[in-house]
């Protein structure tokens, strides 16, 4: 018997849609991703990339609170075995006392749990090819299993570029970001210098929107010019705490356990000159890659993979039936919020579809 609502992707997108598709009877399944070596390496692990970051405080209803009152919340409101995912962030070295906002971790096992409570039922495992020629549509997980869906919402999310260093992956969440909105006006660096990596548009709006925290923004590109449209270069060049260092590349984030990210090297990209700057964080600014090569071209995407949202303020796709929620389909917003809110149209399109069709 085909499902009713089956979503892939864990991430906000993927949960919202989740509560909003249970509490409307519809018993969403979620693939929420394989734990595997290669999913790690890569970012795509589940609960998504908001799981990758520290304090989130642009998330509306999580204000600063004391983190006993954390530690008591998410041991009232998970099971022990979500909960011992967290216990970190409470006991032990890495503990934070005083007030905080909730990170990352907790809020996407808070998200999972609610739409668990709902009813949503949960296999931890990738699809990793579909079939949206027949209907109902078929999808296949890695570990052999093939279910059939009568609508499907894809909330796979798309993955920060990185540049692969041992000290970039070992330093991210101490210093170490692709997110300039998510994570700038974090206490850490701010009226500190900071990098960012990068020479595209989203590198010079990151960097320009960085300087209202940081006491200097060091820009560094690999080429003596950058890629970005005229108007953001005129922005760049015009603002005096962003420093621009040409055709240099990163080489190593230095930093240390206890202080995170302290500074780094430079190296030449026309001879073998090195140059070390101190900093509180380096930005990564070189584009994110949208988790879709398992739809196989099946759903029509846009020249970088994005999923094509084929009527405007929805979230359908080109095949009837298969929505899109979240980063996946969107290229210019990319924040949890807004992946949220797109979760909750995927959800409420795909109900409303399935009654049209006289699915429910």
């Amino acid at each position: 018997m085909a499902e009713k609502v089956v979503i892939i992707g864990s991430g906000p997108a993927g949960w919202t849609a989740a509560i909003y598709a249970a509490r409307a009877n519809l018993e969403p399944l979620v693939f929420e991703g394989a734990i595997t070596q290669e999913n790690s390496a890569k970012g795509t692990l589940p609960l998504g990339q908001l799981n990758l970051t520290t304090e989130v405080e642009n998330f509306p209803t999580w204000p600063y609170v004391d983190a006993s009152v954390l530690q008591q919340f998410s041991k009232s409101a998970l099971p022990e075995e979500r909960y011992n995912n967290l216990v970190g962030f409470y006991e032990g070295k890495n503990a934070h006392k005083g007030k905080r906002a909730a990170y990352g971790p907790e809020q996407m096992e808070y998200m999972r749990q609610q739409a668990v409570n709902f009813g949503t039922r949960i296999i931890t495992d990738d699809i990793v090819k579909v079939d949206f020629s027949k209907h109902p549509f078929a999808l296949h997980s890695l570990g052999g299993k093939t279910v059939d869906a009568l609508a499907v919402i894809i909330a796979t999310g798309a993955r920060a570029n990185y540049l692969g260093l041992p000290s970039e992956e070992r330093f991210k969440n101490n210093g170490v970001s692709a997110c300039a909105v998510c994570d700038g006006a974090l206490p850490r660096f701010r009226n500190k210098p900071i990098v960012v990596v990068g020479g595209g548009d989203s590198a010079v709006e990151e960097a320009t929107y960085l300087t209202k925290f940081a006491s200097v923004v060091y820009l560094v590109h690999r080429r003596d010019q950058l890629r970005a449209s005229k108007i953001m270069q005129q922005r760049a060049f015009a603002n005096a705490k962003i420093e621009i260092k040409w055709n240099r590349v990163l080489d190593e984030v230095l930093g240390n356990d206890d202080e995170g990210v302290t500074g780094v090297r430079l190296r030449s990209t026309t001879d073998e000159a090195t140059e070390e700057l101190s900093c509180a964080g380096v930005f990564l600014a070189i584009g994110h890659t949208p988790n879709t090569d398992f739809l196989q071209g099946q759903i029509e995407c846009d020249d970088k993979g994005y999923i094509i949202r084929k009527k405007p303020h929805r979230t359908h796709t080109s095949v009837e039936g298969v929505f899109a929620a979240g980063d996946v389909a969107d290229n210019y917003y990319r924040q949890a919020v807004t992946a949220a809110g797109s979760g909750c149209m995927a959800a409420l399109d795909a109900e409303r579809w399935l009654a049209e069709k006289g699915f429910e």
